[in-house]
């Protein structure tokens, strides 16, 4: 199980948000590519960045931080980037810039047939980023709900070819009220691709469920506010799901 730290970007500063609202949101560095560092020397994997501004705007903002950020961690891990991605060029130019992964959003759930072109034009570089509440899929950072099934628009996103889907449940993101393992196995067991599970972890209780039913798909999960206000100790998280990870099933 991979612990996923996220960075996300408001006006050049590593921040979180109570359920998405820009208003509510709490800085928490001012430096991302220290702050990246920090998760790297603590046992970082992988990074998951979040252009806010670039969510919100529908074109990345905040290209100053993450090339910061790219410079500091180089080829030592994967980094993930989502917010703002509308085209096949800034894609392309995020991926030539040292993005390992990139998230498309909202723009796959407006546009399916930018994500398909994507998927096609770069294999294994493309991940969908699916949030929902109550089973429904939300778009426009969490502010408008449509009235798609995110199960069935998962396992059509899978057909185009996606690498993986985070899922995040809108309702519990930056709130600390722990994750929803029922929704994200149910999702899990439809796909064949990794889910990658996000909003709501917060504690070691919540990794190690996670743990339990990452046989069903789950290949990962986003931590943020948790690591961040130290209600999670990411080092010991990450070492015990680790170990949890190679434990014999019971």
């Amino acid at each position: 199980m991979l612990l996923i730290p996220a960075i996300d970007l408001k006006d050049g500063h590593c921040v979180r948000l109570k359920q998405g609202a820009m208003e509510d949101a709490t800085v928490f560095s001012e430096d991302p590519a220290a702050m990246a560092r920090h998760w790297i020397d603590q046992g970082a994997r992988r990074l998951h960045l979040v252009d806010l501004n670039g969510a919100f705007a529908g074109k990345p903002k905040n290209e100053a931080a993450i090339k910061a950020i790219l410079k500091e961690v180089g080829d030592e891990i994967p980094v993930q980037l989502g917010g703002g991605i509308r085209d096949l060029d800034t894609i392309e130019r995020c991926l030539d810039d040292g993005i390992t992964y990139v998230i498309i959003g909202t723009a796959a759930v407006k546009n399916p047939g930018f994500l398909h072109d994507a998927c096609g034009a770069f294999p294994g570089h493309i991940i969908v980023g699916l949030d929902a509440k109550d089973g429904k899929v939300a778009v426009d950072g969490w502010s408008k709900m449509t009235g798609h099934d995110v199960v069935d628009l998962a396992k059509k996103f899978e057909d185009y070819g996606v690498e993986a889907v985070i899922y995040t449940d809108i309702g519990r993101d930056g709130m600390l009220s722990g994750v929803n393992i029922e929704a994200t196995v149910k999702l899990a067991q439809a796909l064949r691709i990794p889910v990658i599970a996000s909003g709501g972890i917060a504690s070691v209780k919540d990794v190690k469920a996670l743990c339990a039913v990452q046989g069903e798909g789950i290949s990962g999960a986003i931590t943020g506010r948790a690591i961040y206000e130290g209600k999670l100790d990411f080092k010991k998280a990450q070492a015990e799901a680790d170990k949890l990870s190679k434990a014999p099933a019971a």
